[in-house]
């Protein structure tokens, strides 16, 4: 009865439509957009628009052993299906299944599957979200830029946009049309383990490049969002980073005009000049209150004095942190009482299937209204208009051709050589000299995951090796520019790749002051593994003692040494700057 309903009313749907885009009175794309959403929230239940608020990662609807992991090769489970998309009428899905890259073919499988059993069930198409933040993280052979840091220190604008328009292209070609980029922090501790997502500490670079990511994503038009083009997500709303203990989604204190004038500048800069489509929300605290309870936050101070008309998400399981972690409701119940009164639009959840009912239950006793309910659907249906995918929802990965392109590749590379900051040259050391002999030492000398960071082929960065075995690493480059006889690799120190992102192997340092001996230059690369967010949290900013006696050591060969850091924020290096 159900999907015989839909047929009927897409049906007649299509047919009034047809006529109403006729009428001169509905012209105007967003008027049309309005129309067709009131159309289609008008024939809903509560719980197909509760539904719509609901958004679950991948594994959840992967065959596996649970909810967490999935069988590989990767395929879906189509009981899980029936109970996400079929009982619950989910209405966004996110991620890669078990924390690995995907290639365009696998992508365009899944997600067809995907949404040809949303358009059975309720003729309303899924909206796919992934963090492709520096090129496609989740897609294998994509393009990759440097990361958010990397491109602020271009400060040029046109680049960055011409970069996010090749990671929307891109996405794209991967299926998925959301992408949960830029990063929009003002970063202002620099233990923070978030500072290279971010494009740094100023407010002006950060609405500057913010916004150019924005156009570059969407395009020209985001009530008519192209087939080249993705949804941005500004995140993550707001004030967080600046956490008062320098570690990940924990607490931050910031005054009112502070938080006004400084955190939500960049936010209000690439709503009102880039029309960003969709918001996510800081997943800690400010002043003591939990964002995603912060109706003054996500309701006045966005919703109202911007009329900001996009969907607002949480992030990762933050609905249950306001029971676990901040302590700041009785249940679950209650949790998602306050964060959807607060403004929240659509959970993140991303396992318990429990959100629906719960939501359900708050409306039908009036603790949620029908008209909070109403209005976040409202903003979800719109943005599934917005990138046309009531019309197209799903699409060939051929129609991509440029993918991972040369073309591609050539703009990822100047905006890589733009984004190298020469801090010192003393004497003129730099450029090297052809036919100089060079030995590469550090951690970093000869490793893709160090070099290109976090959210790379998977969340920390420990697959980079995997799939990125074609490019160079610092010692490799060297390699080709110079001659391999003329430069040789002894790291000294080396990272544990198998551990937690600081943790080292035993030293060799000997080995490398031994192998400069008969060299000219020493290269010596430095800095931090990769890593993101919680595991990325650390105690100390200088560099390890390890890296600090390697440098000391090298500059006492008398070698010039030319120190190349390579780290996702700044390290204290004060003990070693003198001699490099």
């Amino acid at each position: 009865m159900i999907k015989n309903r839909y047929i009927v009313l897409l049906c007649m749907l299509g047919i009034s439509l047809l006529s109403v885009a006729q009428n001169k009175k509905f012209s105007n794309t967003k008027h049309y957009i309005e129309y067709r959403v009131d159309s289609v929230l008008s024939n809903m239940t509560l719980e197909e628009k509760v539904g719509q608020m609901a958004q679950f990662t991948v594994d959840v609807i992967g065959k596996g052993g649970d909810l967490f992991t999935s069988d590989e090769p990767f395929s879906l489970n189509h009981a899980m299906l029936d109970t996400v998309l079929g009982k619950y009428k989910v209405g966004s899905i996110l991620n890669t299944a078990n924390n690995r890259a995907r290639t365009t073919e696998v992508w365009e499988q899944t997600i067809k599957t995907i949404q040809q059993r949303a358009i059975k069930e309720t003729g309303i198409p899924v909206v796919y979200g992934i963090d492709a933040i520096h090129g496609v993280t989740y897609t294998a052979g994509a393009t990759f830029f440097p990361q958010e840091i990397g491109m602020a220190a271009t400060f040029n604008r046109d680049l960055v946009t011409k970069g996010a328009e090749i990671t929307a292209y891109e996405t794209r070609a991967s299926n998925i049309p959301w992408n949960f980029s830029p990063t929009m922090d003002v970063g202002r501790d620099a233990r923070w383990s978030r500072i290279w997502e971010s494009f740094g500490e100023d407010t002006y670079v950060n609405a500057e490049m913010g916004t150019a990511v924005v156009r570059g994503y969407q395009g020209d038009n985001h009530n008519a969002v192209g087939a080249n083009n993705v949804a941005a997500c500004l995140k993550h709303y707001i004030g967080y980073g600046t956490p008062v203990s320098g570690k990940d989604r924990t607490p931050a204190i910031i005054s009112v005009n502070d938080l006004r004038e400084k955190f939500f500048e960049p936010f209000r800069a690439a709503i009102m000049d880039g029309n960003a489509l969709s918001i996510m929300v800081n997943s800690g605290m400010i002043n003591g209150v939990s964002t995603h309870a912060d109706y003054r936050l996500l309701t006045e101070w966005l919703k109202k004095d911007l009329n900001y008309d996009g969907v607002v998400v949480t992030d990762w399981a933050d609905v249950q942190n306001l029971l676990s972690r901040d302590h700041i409701v009785h249940n679950y119940k209650d949790a998602v009482r306050v964060s959807i009164n607060a403004g929240i639009d659509m959970v993140m959840e991303p396992y318990n299937i429990q959100f629906m009912p719960t939501l359900v239950d708050l409306v039908k006793s009036g603790e949620v209204s029908q008209e909070r309910v109403d209005d976040a659907v409202r903003r979800v249906l719109r943005m599934k208009f917005r990138l046309g995918l009531f019309d197209k929802p799903y699409w060939s990965r051929h129609d991509y051709p440029n993918f991972g392109s040369a073309q591609h590749e050539a703009v990822a590379k100047a905006a890589a050589d733009e984004s190298i900051t020469l801090l010192k040259n003393d004497n003129n050391i730099l450029p090297i000299k052809k036919g100089a002999k060079i030995l590469v030492a550090g951690p970093n000398a000869n490793s893709m995951r160090t070099l290109i960071g976090g959210w790379s082929y998977s969340w920390q960065g420990e697959k980079t090796e995997e799939f990125a075995a074609q490019y160079n690493t610092i010692y490799e480059a060297l390699s080709n520019k110079f001659g391999a006889d003329n430069v040789k690799l002894e790291e000294g120190v080396t990272y544990n790749m198998v551990g937690q992102y600081y943790e080292e192997n035993d030293p060799t340092i000997d080995k490398a002051v031994s192998a400069a001996s008969d060299v000219d230059y020493i290269v010596l690369a430095l800095g931090e593994n990769s890593y993101c967010e919680t595991p990325g949290n650390l105690e100390e900013l200088s560099l390890s003692d390890n890296q600090i006696a390697l440098a000391l050591a090298l500059q006492k060969t008398g070698k010039p040494v030319i120190l190349v850091l390579n780290e996702g924020r700044p390290r204290l290096i004060r003990k070693i700057e003198p001699g490099a």
